[in-house]
């Protein structure tokens, strides 16, 4: 049913808003959808049309942003995704299948935005072909020509649907996003063209002048220790900088396929997998001055071991050279610029921890345009922040600052003087992993909260930046999208709220938000509660705890949806529950640093606490029978319960898991566990703690997972069997990564906590 407000003001009259247009379905109870996902398109700057459903019909709406007149347009009968500009992938909704077809002339390649923005191929759709992608709501993807210029960009829908390149498309992608649409791929300084080329011949630099002379730069280059032919030229085309990179050890992980497509007999597949403790490449930077080949190499005192060095970019003038600095370890990260006229380094900016600096979450750099001010985060205050550095002086100006966080920051405008950026736990009243989304004056550090709804946001701007919509929701709200104003989130109208009345009706349950105390009695822990659907709450029903605990990000949901494994779990007949200890990531520092050195700690304090609290006015949670499982870092957690935690947890299925952290892959282990590798490494594993099993246990391995090497399992297998411990053990040989969440591992699983929990053969 259509609901419509009318009211005017003296600034405009909103003719008709359209409130409550859903889908809730008219199927059986396992088919029943909620519209959770208008389709926005801007057709202009000021005129927007979005896709939502009226009395279960799809159905086109047209808005003036202007005005906040909204008129329905024709009914929509197949849902064509409407190409935007995106930048990566959010972490995903429900599974959709999208359907590219390819009308155009040309053959395009496609490309996956991952969450960090990365552009990860998935091959090549030939002219007039069409190619099925299994894909998640919220995943971005992108089409570029064979001479690498972005053809469209398309962002995933709830509902997936047609994604359509053909001229109509492509057009309007380029009226939307003119400057994107006409950038191809990066070639450097333009000026350097017509100049000079560097290149790697036998290891060793080339440099082949305008007139194509060759001439040699380096003569002490060898397999293992290359150098590359990625080189930076500054501004002026006089020098370059270029690197020499010490290639790492080999070590190299064996799986055994043993049954393979082509052949009967076992193929063995063997592949390089660093772990905690192997020696890593070691980048050395060198500049060289391009008419006489001089060699400028910087005293590396400032950056002794490196982890990495990245963002090499030269100050405007040509006179300097700056580059990050990861040191080996994490616990200290500089900026450090080399001055090609004297030869000497200086760190520009300098950031270190006792515990651990997360790069790989809280990593932000942007040098102004001038080259003499950076915007950079930090997590000094106790709180992932922003500051704006003087990069002469050396001076630090915060941007942000307060008990919650910066979570990422999505532009920098410098022409308007402004930041966008996304927050956390800026509001006291709600959840703190809530995101929203805010502006930040690069002059006065004054902020703008752009969304202000209890819920977690997600935004769409007009091409021109001047409005925007807002799509926000909680475990327990259905989706509103509401229209607002970029420069004081004012709201112009609401779009649509979703209703799921009638799937309620069905018997599902809301998820229940919870929040107790944490082991220190202060610390707020965030949770939910998933009953089983057709809940009697006269009932008594063992407790199963959802469990990853991996320090880099956080993990209880926070929008809706209709639909996660957690609930086929609590459909058995148990209450399943899902909790954010300490820890994990995105809290105040000290929060997250619990996990140094610590992962076998996966916040089991906090866990239990707020599952007695949630029992102690719910009769229905028994806490006598409680299980676990999680799968990869939740799977080493989930043995970790029974080895440690014994007293509190029953029964534990632990899929994948990295069960000793010198197994596992170096970049999460030493960021986390620290560098060199100590005896924290012996104490944390399951490996050595195997012998302490209590309760009732079942492995579930891969055996060609590639993420984490098969053999951490097999020694927790190797160790129980010493220690004379019962357990069950699951291997699928041709499994990879997440062998659990395949429809045979899940079948196992269930079966084995209803085995044990519930009594039921």
């Amino acid at each position: 049913m259509i609901t419509s407000r009318f009211s005017r003001t003296s600034l405009q009259i909103w003719i008709l808003i359209i409130v409550g247009a859903v889908l809730t379905g008219r199927l059986g109870a396992d088919d029943l959808v909620v519209d959770s996902q208008i389709v926005p398109l801007w057709r202009t700057g000021t005129i927007l049309e979005y896709t939502s459903s009226v009395d279960g019909k799809p159905t086109r709406f047209l808005i003036d942003a202007t005005t906040g007149r909204i008129e329905p347009q024709s009914e929509v009968k197949a849902q064509r995704l409407s190409p935007k500009r995106v930048n990566r992938s959010s972490n995903g909704g429900l599974p959709v299948d999208l359907v590219f077809k390819n009308r155009t002339n040309e053959n395009l390649d496609l490309f996956w935005l991952d969450s960090s923005g990365t552009r990860r191929p998935y091959g090549r759709i030939p002219a007039g072909a069409d190619r099925t992608q299994g894909t998640f709501a919220g995943h971005a993807w992108r089409l570029v020509n064979q001479t690498g210029q972005t053809v469209i960009e398309f962002e995933t829908g709830h509902h997936g649907g047609p994604a359509i390149v053909d001229d109509q498309s492509i057009a309007l992608y380029r009226s939307l996003n003119p400057k994107e649409s006409r950038r191809g791929p990066r070639t450097g300084n333009p000026r350097q063209e017509n100049r000079a080329s560097v290149f790697v011949r036998d290891h060793d630099l080339w440099l082949r002048d305008h007139d194509e002379t060759e001439r040699r730069l380096t003569s002490d280059g060898s397999p293992a220790d290359r150098w590359t032919g990625n080189v930076q030229f500054a501004p002026d085309g006089r020098h370059f900088v270029a690197t020499r990179i010490e290639t790492p050890e080999t070590h190299l992980v064996n799986l055994l396929h043993v049954a393979p497509d082509d052949q009967v007999e076992p193929k063995l597949k063997t592949f390089q997998y660093l772990k905690p403790g192997d020696r890593i490449a070691h980048p050395h930077p060198v500049v060289f001055e391009v008419n006489t080949g001089r060699r400028i190499e910087p005293d590396e005192s400032l950056f002794p071991t490196p982890w990495s060095i990245s963002r090499i970019n030269w100050h405007p003038e040509s006179d300097r050279v700056r580059f990050l600095y990861n040191q080996r370890g994490h616990q200290s990260l500089r900026l450090i610029e080399l001055d090609v006229t004297s030869g000497e380094t200086r760190t520009l900016i300098d950031e270190s921890s006792p515990t651990f600096l997360d790069y790989a979450g809280k990593l932000f750099l942007h040098v102004m345009a001038g080259g003499d001010e950076a915007i950079w985060m930090s997590e000094r205050s106790g709180w992932n922040h922003l500051e704006k550095v003087d990069l002469k002086t050396g001076d630090r100006t915060p941007l942000t600052s307060g008990p919650w966080v910066v979570r990422a920051v999505d532009d920098v405008d410098e022409a308007a003087g402004m930041l966008r950026i996304r927050v956390m736990g800026m509001d006291p009243e709600q959840d703190p992993y809530h995101v929203h989304h805010a502006t930040v004056d690069l002059k006065t550090g004054d902020l703008v909260q752009l969304t202000k709804g209890d819920g977690t946001h997600k935004i769409d701007f007009s091409p021109d930046g001047e409005y925007y919509v807002d799509r926000w929701s909680r475990v327990d709200l259905p989706p509103v999208h509401e229209l607002r104003r970029t420069a004081d989130g004012s709201l112009i109208a609401e779009l649509a709220t979703a209703d799921h009345t009638g799937l309620l009706a069905s018997g599902w349950t809301e998820p229940e938000r919870f929040v107790a105390k944490g082991r220190d009695g202060e610390t707020d822990i965030w949770g939910v509660i998933i009953r089983p659907k057709n809940f009697d709450p006269s009932r008594s029903y063992p407790v199963v705890e959802h469990i990853y605990a991996g320090p880099h990000d956080h993990f209880v949901p926070k929008s809706f949806s209709r639909r996660w494994r957690m609930r086929d779990v609590a459909d058995l007949g148990f209450v399943v529950v899902q909790i954010d200890g300490m820890g994990t990531n995105w809290r105040s520092k000290a929060f997250h640093d619990v996990a140094w050195k610590n992962l076998g700690d996966s916040g089991f304090p906090d866990r239990i606490a707020w599952m007695k609290a949630a029992a102690a006015d719910r009769p229905w949670m028994n806490l006598d029978r409680v299980g676990i499982y999680g799968g990869s870092a939740g799977g080493q957690s989930a043995l970790r319960a029974l080895l440690a935690f014994g007293d509190f947890y029953h029964v534990a299925v632990a899929d994948c898991g990295c069960h000793d952290n010198r197994m596992d892959k170096i970049w999460w282990n030493e960021l986390w566990m620290g560098w060199p590798v100590d005896e924290h490494y012996a104490e944390q594993s399951n490996v050595t703690n195997a012998h302490r099993l209590e309760g009732d246990l079942m492995l579930v391995l891969g055996g060609l997972d590639r993420n984490v090497d098969p053999a951490s399992t097999l020694q927790v297998v190797d160790a129980l069997v010493k220690a004379d411990k019962d357990f069950e053990f699951v291997l699928m040989p041709s499994a990879g990564h997440g062998a659990a969440e395949s429809a045979y591992g899940n079948r196992r699983r269930m079966d084995f906590l209803k085995r044990k929990l519930l009594d039921v053969d």
